[in-house]
Order: C-alpha cells, then structure tokens, then sequence
C-alpha cells in the first residue's frame, strides 16, 4: 500500500463502514479537496457551514417541476454531500476535531432536508391545490431525524469494536452528560445540550444493545478482547447493507429519480413507509443480535 493510499485510509473513519457509493465516488473527490485545503487555514467547520448553504439551495431548485431546475438541484446536493465528506476527512487529516463541530455536521444533512421537504410540500400543495402535504413533509421530516440518528449509533457502534481509537466519538449518556455540565455557557453548550438528547434517545431506543454494552464494561471495562470485538463486528457487517438503506445515499438514489420523472409524493411514502420499515427491521435484527451476543 502506498502512502498516498494509506493517508487516504486514515481520512476515513473505517472501509467497513462506507459503503459502495461512498468508496467508489464520494470519498475519494473528498479526501482530493481535503488535501488541497490542508495548511491554508480553511478549518473543517468552515467546510460545514459552506455545505449547509449549498444543501439548503437545493429547496429552491426542487421547488419547480422544470427538469433544467430540478437536475441543477441534484447537482448542488451532490457537491453538498462532497463538502460534508470533506469537513470529516480534513478533520482526521489535519487532527482539527471537536463536538461542537461533529454536531454541527450531523444538522448539516437535517438542514437540506428539511429545505427539501419543505420544498416537496410547496410543490405538491400547488399541483394538487391542497396544504395536507406538509402535514406529510413533518411526518417525513422526523421519521428521516429518527432514522439518521439510529444509523449513526450503528456504525459509530462498528466503529468502536474496532478499536477505542476509531470509536471515539462512541459516548455514554454518563460522558455526554458530564460534558455538557462541564461546559461554559455559550453556543457550544448549547449544540451539546440538543447533542444529549440526541443520545438519549439513541440509548432508549436500544435496550438489548445497552445490556450487552454493560455486561461487556462490567467484565472488561475499556479492554474488551480482540476476538469478542472481531466476533462482534462480524456479525455487525451483516446488517449493514440494511442499515445502508438508512443514509445519505440509500435515500438519494430514490429521490433522484422522483425529481427527475416529476413525481416528488412518490418520495414521501418511500420515506413514511419503507424506510421506516427499513429501519425497523434493522432495529429488531440488531436487537436480536445484542440480545444473543449478552447471553453467549
């Protein structure tokens, strides 16, 4: 492997957690313009500020039904997606890392897609000369909340079996809350204040997966043994073409192509009715699992 190559991993928070698009696509222009901005002074947040005005655009493009519009507005959601990769990479490249700024990446994505929704909703209202599809844009708007914010505990979970290291940003309600405490008042306190809940119910959500944490913390503490993380994450990759369904480019495929046949309520259901499926079934199976990882 060379160097080039091995700076492009560690840009990366795991190659078993990205998936295809990301690998093939995404990743590698992002760790090119991580590179590039690496000594000019252009911080990782800088990055995300820039990515939410161009994700929050796209509203704007998908509003009318105009191909031209409509195809500017997935192009601008692409290039906002790159930027989101580049804050991550040029954070692990440049070791620039904080909460506040991992925060402020997680509402980058809720950002474009509420715009996006909102846009939808405005768009349908006018077609079919009714308000009830924002009643449908809010449904979609916090089942999409909900099934990013588990998506994000199952990789950063993966993350952690990886290694203490890689897992990071892998938090006890305990730290975040000792954290938040900690903190002088401020902005930054509050992004950790809506960063705690977001954990909490993460934590409320996972039962099983809390027992089995807790009886792993209780026999090993912060050690757990390589076999059992390798055991661990084995049976964790297996469900993650589920939970791939759940992200970014999962959604996105989808939406794409309701944008570009004209017919956006399409997007809706798929988000109220199939990815809320989706993530069920990723829940139940990695409840299962947890549950038969505690008692093995």
């Amino acid at each position: 492997m060379s160097d080039l190559d091995k700076e492009y991993e560690a840009s990366l928070k795991s190659i078993e957690t990205e998936n295809k698009i990301d690998r093939i696509f995404y990743r590698p222009i992002g760790f090119r313009i991580a590179c590039m901005l690496r000594g000019t002074g252009i911080t990782p947040n800088m990055v995300t500020i820039i990515s939410i005005f161009v994700g929050a655009a796209v509203g704007y493009f998908f509003y009318p039904d105009n191909l031209i519009y409509n195809i500017c507005g997935i192009l601008l959601l692409i290039a906002a997606n790159i930027l989101d990769c580049v804050d991550g990479q040029l954070a692990r490249l440049t070791g620039i890392k904080s909460a506040v700024g991992r925060i402020l990446d997680g509402l980058a994505g809720d950002i474009w897609f509420a715009c996006i929704y909102v846009a939808f909703a405005l768009r349908l209202s006018h077609e079919y000369h009714t308000y009830w599809f924002f009643a449908l844009a809010v449904v979609s708007g916090f089942s999409h909340l909900f099934q990013a914010n588990i998506t994000d505990y199952y990789k950063t979970l993966h993350l952690y079996f990886i290694s203490k290291e890689k897992g990071a940003e892998f938090q006890t309600i305990e730290q975040v809350r000792a954290r938040h405490k900690s903190m002088k008042y401020g902005i930054n306190k509050f992004f950790y204040f809506l960063y705690r809940g977001y954990t909490l119910l993460q934590i409320v959500a996972t039962p099983s997966l809390q027992e089995m944490l807790q009886s792993l913390h209780d026999k090993y503490g912060d050690d757990i043994p390589d076999d059992i993380r390798a055991d661990f994450r084995k049976q964790s990759r297996q469900l993650m073409k589920l939970i791939d369904l759940l992200t970014f480019n999962g959604r996105t495929i989808v939406m794409f192509i309701v944008v570009l046949i004209g017919q956006v309520w399409i997007y809706f259901v798929y988000e109220v009715v199939v990815l809320n499926f989706v993530l069920w079934l990723a829940m139940n199976k990695h409840e299962k699992m947890c549950a038969a990882f505690y008692k093995k």
